[in-house]
């Protein structure tokens, strides 16, 4: 009877063991272009320009790597969002054939398409820095052409922490950044200190930056992804909390008009508008409508 409980007992821990093994483990991943390793000006992230096929090339590579350190690290599914510009960026035969892409706009959630509360974690790759940075390659906060400066609840924002607070709306970690030294710097500050940073290039200015070489570029992304999935319990999920409070500083006056005209959106100075949200989601889809009638401007 002991023979047979013993074996009983060894059956079901074999079982729960493979359970276990099998454990969905998903991560998602947001890819813009400027933070990725090579580019260093806007004609190589415009399709319009001839350098742009070289930086959509680097752009695959930068996040294969990211996902192949996911995958050594456990995970079971990998989502990657193309979330630079049209978001078609990424060429589908140059992509790694275990991830997922979501590729096209527009998206309702924009460069988070596809993030919910079934995924562990979170990546950002080739991200950059908020607008009016110093040395940081391409700043900017969503559109160079309209924004100065988007502040939620007082604290102004970067792309990274605007859609950081997405994810931490579904309670998904932001477990690793890549980019430059400045845009790694500012992640942390926003995100966390134990988020993983990967730094691919250093600022000179606005248009030039130190690279790293292409390989040991890619060595980083790859054990940065691996790291920061296998410590992903140690990194907490970024929140805004209601009542949300939106300012959206534009370029220019004009760019204010038409946005004010919005029933929930106030005037809050000669180019700002704010507006007052309980949901995130639903003030982050004002601001981006915000933001797109400023541009119409």
């Amino acid at each position: 009877m002991r023979k047979i409980m013993g074996f009983a007992v060894f059956l079901l821990t074999c079982s729960l063991l493979g359970a276990a093994e099998k454990a969905p483990l998903k991560v998602f991943v947001s890819v813009d272009m400027e933070g990725i390793w090579g580019v260093v000006h806007s004609e190589q992230t415009s399709s319009e320009s001839r350098d742009y096929s070289y930086a959509r090339k680097w752009m695959a590579e930068d996040v294969n790597a990211v996902v192949e350190g996911l995958l050594e690290a456990g995970a079971t599914e990998v989502v990657v969002n193309d979330s630079h510009g049209s978001m078609r960026n990424i060429l589908p035969q140059d992509f790694h054939p275990r991830a997922s892409l979501i590729s096209g706009s527009p998206k309702p959630l924009s460069m988070m398409q596809g993030i919910d509360g079934s995924f562990a974690a979170c990546v950002f790759v080739g991200y950059h820095a908020r607008a009016g940075t110093t040395a940081s390659i391409l700043d900017h906060t969503i559109s160079g052409a309209s924004i100065r400066a988007i502040r939620i609840n007082g604290l102004e924002l970067p792309e990274l922490g605007i859609n950081g607070a997405i994810a931490g709306y579904f309670k998904v970690p932001v477990i690793m950044l890549s980019g430059d030294v400045e845009t790694c710097r500012q992640a942390k500050a926003i995100l966390g200190s134990e988020l993983t940073a990967v730094e691919v290039k250093e600022g000179i200015g606005r248009l030039a930056a130190k690279l790293l070489p292409a390989e040991e570029a890619r060595r980083r992304l790859k054990e940065g992804a691996k790291e920061a999935l296998l410590k992903r319990d140690k990194v907490a999920p970024f929140k805004l909390g209601p009542p949300l409070n939106f300012e959206l500083e534009f370029q220019t006056s004009a760019q204010a008009e038409m946005p004010a005209l919005l029933p929930q959106v106030k005037r809050s100075g000669p180019r700002s508008v704010a507006f007052t949200a309980n949901d995130y989601l639903e003030g982050f889809r004002l601001m981006r409508a915000i933001i797109a009638l400023a541009a119409a401007s």
